[in-house]
Protein backbone atom coordinates (compact mmCIF):
# COMPACT_ATOMS: atom_id res chain seq x y z
CA UNK A 1 0.00 0.00 0.00
CA UNK A 2 1.57 3.66 -1.01
CA UNK A 3 0.80 6.78 1.71
CA UNK A 4 -1.59 8.44 -0.29
CA UNK A 5 -4.04 5.33 -0.16
CA UNK A 6 -3.11 4.60 3.24
CA UNK A 7 -4.03 8.13 4.62
CA UNK A 8 -7.65 8.06 2.21
CA UNK A 9 -8.17 5.32 4.74
CA UNK A 10 -7.55 7.46 7.59
CA UNK A 11 -9.94 9.99 6.41
CA UNK A 12 -12.79 8.54 8.00
CA UNK A 13 -11.66 7.68 11.58
CA UNK A 14 -9.36 11.00 11.83
CA UNK A 15 -10.24 14.90 11.21
CA UNK A 16 -7.15 17.15 10.06
CA UNK A 17 -7.52 19.99 12.07
CA UNK A 18 -4.34 21.95 10.50
CA UNK A 19 -0.96 20.78 8.85
CA UNK A 20 1.82 21.95 11.07
CA UNK A 21 4.22 21.13 8.04
CA UNK A 22 4.94 20.50 4.74
CA UNK A 23 7.99 20.20 2.53
CA UNK A 24 9.30 17.94 -0.04
CA UNK A 25 10.52 14.86 1.80
CA UNK A 26 7.90 15.06 4.52
CA UNK A 27 4.19 16.50 5.94
CA UNK A 28 3.26 17.04 10.04
CA UNK A 29 -0.36 17.26 10.34
CA UNK A 30 -2.54 17.69 13.60
CA UNK A 31 -5.28 15.16 13.45
CA UNK A 32 -8.13 14.61 15.82
CA UNK A 33 -9.49 11.49 16.37
CA UNK A 34 -13.35 11.12 16.08
CA UNK A 35 -13.88 7.95 17.95
CA UNK A 36 -11.77 9.55 20.88
CA UNK A 37 -11.89 12.91 20.64
CA UNK A 38 -8.10 13.40 21.03
CA UNK A 39 -5.16 14.98 19.42
CA UNK A 40 -2.24 13.92 17.61
CA UNK A 41 0.71 14.48 15.31
CA UNK A 42 0.43 12.25 11.86
CA UNK A 43 4.17 13.00 10.29
CA UNK A 44 4.37 11.42 6.27
CA UNK A 45 7.82 10.59 5.46
CA UNK A 46 8.88 10.28 1.63
CA UNK A 47 11.45 7.57 2.46
CA UNK A 48 12.02 5.73 5.95
CA UNK A 49 12.83 6.89 9.44
CA UNK A 50 14.64 4.12 11.41
CA UNK A 51 14.70 6.08 14.82
CA UNK A 52 11.05 5.86 14.71
CA UNK A 53 10.52 2.31 14.73
CA UNK A 54 13.11 1.82 17.75
CA UNK A 55 10.78 5.05 19.61
CA UNK A 56 7.68 3.28 19.08
CA UNK A 57 9.39 0.13 21.54
CA UNK A 58 10.29 2.64 24.17
CA UNK A 59 9.45 5.48 26.40
CA UNK A 60 11.20 8.44 27.80
CA UNK A 61 10.02 11.54 29.71
CA UNK A 62 12.01 14.15 27.01
CA UNK A 63 10.85 12.64 23.50
CA UNK A 64 7.19 12.48 22.17
CA UNK A 65 5.20 8.99 22.78
CA UNK A 66 5.13 7.54 19.81
CA UNK A 67 1.95 5.48 18.85
CA UNK A 68 2.39 3.75 16.10
CA UNK A 69 5.25 3.99 12.87
CA UNK A 70 4.05 1.91 9.48
CA UNK A 71 6.41 2.01 6.48
CA UNK A 72 4.52 1.55 3.22
CA UNK A 73 5.84 1.40 -0.75
CA UNK A 74 6.44 4.98 -0.80
CA UNK A 75 7.42 6.00 2.65
CA UNK A 76 7.08 6.19 6.20
CA UNK A 77 3.22 7.33 8.26
CA UNK A 78 4.12 7.73 12.22
CA UNK A 79 1.50 8.46 14.83
CA UNK A 80 2.91 11.00 17.47
CA UNK A 81 1.72 11.93 20.42
CA UNK A 82 0.21 15.79 20.25
CA UNK A 83 2.56 17.80 22.94
CA UNK A 84 0.66 20.71 24.32
CA UNK A 85 3.21 24.08 24.36
CA UNK A 86 5.80 26.04 22.50
CA UNK A 87 8.97 25.40 21.38
CA UNK A 88 12.12 27.29 22.18
CA UNK A 89 12.03 29.25 19.07
CA UNK A 90 9.08 30.32 20.26
CA UNK A 91 10.74 31.81 23.54
CA UNK A 92 13.91 33.33 21.94
CA UNK A 93 11.56 35.28 19.56
CA UNK A 94 9.81 37.11 22.70
CA UNK A 95 13.05 37.04 24.74
CA UNK A 96 16.76 34.95 26.35
CA UNK A 97 16.44 32.20 28.33
CA UNK A 98 18.96 32.78 31.93
CA UNK A 99 21.40 30.48 32.70
CA UNK A 100 19.54 28.73 34.79
CA UNK A 101 16.61 28.42 32.54
CA UNK A 102 18.56 27.24 29.67
CA UNK A 103 20.39 24.72 31.75
CA UNK A 104 17.45 22.92 32.22
CA UNK A 105 16.02 22.99 28.58
CA UNK A 106 19.55 21.83 27.52
CA UNK A 107 19.54 18.44 30.40
CA UNK A 108 16.14 17.33 28.95
CA UNK A 109 17.72 17.57 25.46
CA UNK A 110 20.67 15.63 26.50
CA UNK A 111 18.28 13.25 28.37
CA UNK A 112 16.40 12.38 24.92
CA UNK A 113 19.78 12.13 22.75
CA UNK A 114 21.49 10.03 25.92
CA UNK A 115 18.47 7.25 24.56
CA UNK A 116 19.25 8.00 21.26
CA UNK A 117 23.17 7.56 21.48
CA UNK A 118 22.56 4.48 23.20
CA UNK A 119 20.98 2.78 20.56
CA UNK A 120 23.05 4.29 17.82
CA UNK A 121 21.10 7.28 16.46
CA UNK A 122 22.10 10.60 15.95
CA UNK A 123 19.43 13.21 15.52
CA UNK A 124 21.24 15.70 13.45
CA UNK A 125 19.11 18.57 13.84
CA UNK A 126 19.05 20.22 16.96
CA UNK A 127 17.50 23.61 16.70
CA UNK A 128 15.20 25.84 18.78
CA UNK A 129 12.10 25.11 16.41
CA UNK A 130 12.49 21.05 17.15
CA UNK A 131 12.70 21.27 21.19
CA UNK A 132 9.26 21.51 23.17
CA UNK A 133 8.19 23.12 26.20
CA UNK A 134 5.04 21.13 27.01
CA UNK A 135 2.67 23.01 29.61
CA UNK A 136 3.98 21.29 32.31
CA UNK A 137 7.37 22.43 31.65
CA UNK A 138 8.86 19.34 30.55
CA UNK A 139 11.54 19.34 27.81
CA UNK A 140 10.67 16.98 24.31
CA UNK A 141 13.31 16.75 21.63
CA UNK A 142 10.80 16.44 18.50
CA UNK A 143 10.93 15.57 14.67
CA UNK A 144 13.56 12.99 13.71
CA UNK A 145 13.57 13.14 10.30
CA UNK A 146 17.47 14.09 9.58
CA UNK A 147 18.18 11.47 12.13
CA UNK A 148 20.44 8.35 11.03
CA UNK A 149 22.05 5.29 12.26
CA UNK A 150 25.21 5.65 13.30
CA UNK A 151 27.58 3.27 10.76
CA UNK A 152 31.27 2.79 12.48
CA UNK A 153 32.56 1.79 8.97
CA UNK A 154 31.13 5.14 7.41
CA UNK A 155 33.56 7.72 6.11
CA UNK A 156 30.70 10.22 5.68
CA UNK A 157 26.90 10.32 5.59
CA UNK A 158 25.27 9.18 2.27
CA UNK A 159 22.68 12.14 2.51
CA UNK A 160 23.17 15.33 4.21
CA UNK A 161 20.78 17.18 6.19
CA UNK A 162 20.37 19.38 8.99
CA UNK A 163 19.80 23.55 9.56
CA UNK A 164 22.10 26.02 7.77
CA UNK A 165 23.64 27.28 11.53
CA UNK A 166 23.45 24.41 14.07
CA UNK A 167 24.45 21.85 11.31
CA UNK A 168 28.68 20.48 12.17
CA UNK A 169 31.34 20.71 9.50
CA UNK A 170 30.64 17.04 9.21
CA UNK A 171 27.28 17.34 8.29
CA UNK A 172 28.75 19.02 4.98
CA UNK A 173 30.29 16.09 3.70
CA UNK A 174 33.49 16.02 5.40
CA UNK A 175 33.11 13.26 7.73
CA UNK A 176 30.45 10.92 9.19
CA UNK A 177 27.71 12.78 11.65
CA UNK A 178 28.22 10.92 15.25
CA UNK A 179 27.40 11.77 19.08
CA UNK A 180 29.88 15.17 18.32
CA UNK A 181 27.74 16.02 15.66
CA UNK A 182 24.57 16.94 18.00
CA UNK A 183 27.02 18.25 21.05
CA UNK A 184 28.19 20.78 17.84
CA UNK A 185 24.51 21.85 17.77
CA UNK A 186 23.95 21.72 21.52
CA UNK A 187 27.03 24.53 21.56
CA UNK A 188 25.00 26.65 18.96
CA UNK A 189 21.79 26.25 20.53
CA UNK A 190 23.05 27.15 24.40
CA UNK A 191 24.92 30.63 22.53
CA UNK A 192 21.62 31.42 20.68
CA UNK A 193 19.06 30.90 24.11
CA UNK A 194 21.28 32.85 26.01
CA UNK A 195 22.10 36.06 23.88
CA UNK A 196 19.85 35.57 20.68
CA UNK A 197 22.70 35.20 18.33
CA UNK A 198 25.12 32.56 16.50
CA UNK A 199 28.21 32.14 18.25
CA UNK A 200 30.38 33.11 15.23
CA UNK A 201 28.80 36.63 16.01
CA UNK A 202 28.41 36.60 19.64
CA UNK A 203 29.86 34.55 22.02
CA UNK A 204 28.07 33.93 25.27
CA UNK A 205 29.97 35.15 28.24
CA UNK A 206 32.05 33.27 31.22
CA UNK A 207 31.46 29.74 31.93
CA UNK A 208 28.41 29.60 29.33
CA UNK A 209 30.76 30.96 26.46
CA UNK A 210 33.42 28.09 27.38
CA UNK A 211 31.08 25.41 27.20
CA UNK A 212 29.69 27.15 23.98
CA UNK A 213 33.24 26.71 22.27
CA UNK A 214 34.02 23.65 23.46
CA UNK A 215 30.92 22.35 21.94
CA UNK A 216 31.43 24.04 18.83
CA UNK A 217 35.08 23.17 17.68
CA UNK A 218 35.59 22.40 13.97
CA UNK A 219 37.69 18.89 15.21
CA UNK A 220 34.66 16.51 16.61
CA UNK A 221 37.28 15.49 18.50
CA UNK A 222 38.07 18.68 20.46
CA UNK A 223 34.34 18.69 21.63
CA UNK A 224 32.41 17.38 24.76
CA UNK A 225 32.56 13.22 24.00
CA UNK A 226 29.30 12.28 25.23
CA UNK A 227 26.03 14.42 26.27
CA UNK A 228 27.18 13.07 29.79
CA UNK A 229 30.20 14.90 29.81
CA UNK A 230 28.70 18.02 28.34
CA UNK A 231 25.80 17.70 31.11
CA UNK A 232 28.41 17.58 34.06
CA UNK A 233 29.84 20.95 32.61
CA UNK A 234 26.84 22.70 33.34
Amino acid sequence: MKCDEYFNELKNDYEIIRVLSQKNESTVLLLRNRAADKKLVLRRYSAPVPAYDFLKTVESENLPIIYDSILLEDGQIVFEEYIDGITVADVVENGLYTYRGAKKVLIGVCDALALLQSNGFVHRDIKPENIMISKDSTVKLIDLNASRKYTPSAEKDTVRLGTLGYASPEQFGFAQSGVQTDIYALGVLLNVMLTGRHPSSFLSKGKAGKIVLKCTQIDPQSRFHSVEKLVAEL
